[in-house]
């Protein structure tokens, strides 16, 4: 075979890399409409989910398959429940720590996926998973104990973040399998069906209001739903079409850099010292991972 005779990889459209870095600054903004729309964690979650499903389930209905596989359809449905768990428990922190503490911390998704990669797949695991695990952990106790200091409860919000990515990792490891066998408008579908029901239900334990609010909460919940979720995920979904998923997960990490340089004109939050230095190791780490 000659060297010629070689094909080229297929180039990357322009529009792959517009949609990507539109949906990393679409989600970057997620944490901003929580802290302007300032009600309860699980409300404005659940006006998360419904607010994208109301354009969403009739563009599903209109395209949908003719059948589901069951594994998959379950398995897309038990990761809705983890993911509106991850909301209610990350939009409760967003109003407990800065935007940029919370979006950071529940971004450890990679590292839990790893170690639920080790001790429910039992696969082995390369040295650099350690090593950048290490870097991660160092950045977040040191995030952690600068909070802790200036106020208990940052150090809570901070915990419920970490707690929220747990939950991101949960869904994510839940789900793998159902992505190779369910389009991306029927996986997205199901997943946000069933987290609007569960943190419909969740509102309703906690008493949270979802009526009454003001014309800027409303807002807010709109940009949530509609930018923030709904064109944000579409984005990056469409971008994974023609863009490697190593190169997409790196490229993601932007997205807690960007919710906290954002942060600082439009909510007026400050980044400390540790926070700086701490944010860096973290988001090192998880590079790491991803590597």
């Amino acid at each position: 075979m000659q060297l010629e005779d070689i094909a080229p990889p297929p180039a990357v459209p322009w529009r792959a890399y517009a949609a990507l870095a539109i949906g990393v600054v679409c989600i970057a903004l997620s944490a901003i409409w929580v802290k302007w729309a300032n009600v309860p964690g699980s409300a404005s979650a659940f006006y998360r989910m419904a607010i994208a499903a109301v354009p969403l389930i009739p563009w599903w209905l209109a395209r949908r398959p003719a059948h589901l596989p069951r594994k998959a359809t379950l398995l897309a449905l038990l990761g809705g429940i983890f993911f509106a768990v991850d909301l209610l428990l990350w939009n409760t922190a967003i109003l407990m720590t800065s935007a940029a503490n919370s979006t950071l911390l529940a971004n450890n998704a990679p590292l839990w996926v790893g170690l639920g990669t080790l001790l429910i797949f039992r696969q082995r695991l390369p040295r650099s998973f350690w090593w950048g695990m290490a870097l991660a952990l160092v950045g977040v106790l040191l995030i952690l104990g600068g909070d802790i200091v200036r106020e208990p409860t940052l150090g809570q919000g901070d915990l419920l973040s970490i707690s929220a990515g747990m939950f991101y990792a949960a869904y994510l490891l839940t789900t793998q399998s159902a992505r190779s066998e369910l389009d991306t408008l029927t996986f997205m579908t199901l997943g946000i069906v069933v987290s609007v029901v569960v943190l419909f239900a969740a509102s309703m334990f906690f008493n949270a209001p979802l009526t009454g609010y003001s014309g800027k909460t409303w807002g807010a919940l709109l940009g949530l739903g509609l930018v923030s979720h709904l064109g944000g995920w579409l984005a990056i979904n469409y971008a994974l079409g023609y863009i490697k998923a190593s190169v997409a997960s790196v490229s993601l990490l932007g997205q807690p850099v960007l919710t906290a340089v954002i942060s600082i004109p439009l909510l007026g939050e400050g980044l400390a010292l540790e926070q700086i230095v701490g944010g860096a190791l973290v988001l090192g780490g998880i590079w790491v991972v991803h590597r």
